[in-house]
């Protein structure tokens, strides 16, 4: 198994980041249902106002193969296409557990 670890820094003010980030929430737990090799995703939105990130994902895939069948699967660059002119910056982690 996979864990694909991804955070997001986002664009704009308070507001702005949180509507975005809780529109991004929404869409990613809707991908277990769409793509076949998501067995689950786990979507936080940061809530301590010293840190800078705002959202982390935690999704798990069977293999380091579907990590790209999951990225390239329409479903997910729908969503993620919901950051288009709103991301600053993004950090990933994949490893096997």
């Amino acid at each position: 198994m996979v864990k694909h670890i991804v955070m997001f820094k986002l664009t704009g003010d308070a507001d702005v980041r949180r509507r975005v980030a809780e529109d991004f929430k929404r869409a990613l737990l809707d991908l277990p249902q769409a793509i076949d090799v998501l067995q689950s995703m786990e979507v936080g939105i940061n809530e301590n106002p010293a840190e800078t990130w705002d959202v982390v994902l935690t999704a798990v895939v069977p293999t380091m193969a579907d990590v790209e069948v999951y990225a390239k699967h329409p479903s997910h660059v729908a969503a993620a296409g919901l950051l288009a002119g709103h991301k600053e910056a993004r950090a990933c982690v994949d490893y096997e557990f």
